[in-house]
């Protein structure tokens, strides 16, 4: 595997080969946001799962607590995090399997670009598919409810 390269950014080199300024493994492009996005996408998740453990673990300390937590989880601020969950977990998926064709198959890394344009594709349409409904709904408790 290539190692990144620092660059330096906002200077020159100081004595003694040492660099001014700040060193940055960034270079830009889609790859990098890419790989940014997976692990941004992978703590979300994670930090998910462990707030869904902790709450369904209140069922054995005091079902009543339990109870109130999970009718806040109707509340539309959590309906927008709930869209976002959805939106980390399609994201973390396609990349994960386009990273997986990279590793196991033998044109996975000469078609690595077509590879993220179609992974970009089919997350974007996904999500709509997934967003759109879930958000309608939402407006639609809103409104019933007399939120707004």
């Amino acid at each position: 595997m290539a190692q990144a390269t620092p660059t330096v950014r906002g200077g020159t080199h100081g004595g003694a080969g040492q660099p001014r300024g700040k060193v940055s493994f960034y270079r830009g492009g889609e790859g990098m946001v890419t790989w940014v996005l997976h692990r941004v996408t992978g703590v979300a998740i994670f930090a998910f799962l462990f707030a869904h453990v902790l709450d369904t673990s209140l069922v054995v300390v005091d079902e009543g607590l339990y109870n109130g937590v999970i009718e806040t989880y109707h509340s539309p601020v959590i309906r927008l995090l709930e869209m976002g969950l959805v939106v980390a977990v399609l994201y973390h998926g396609l990349n994960g399997l386009r990273i997986t064709l990279i590793d196991f198959w033998s044109q996975g890394a000469a078609r690595n670009t077509m590879m993220m344009r179609v992974q970009h594709v089919l997350f974007v349409v996904l999500s709509l598919g997934a967003v759109i409904p879930m958000g309608l709904a939402t407006i639609q408790e809103i409104t019933e409810n007399g939120i707004i």
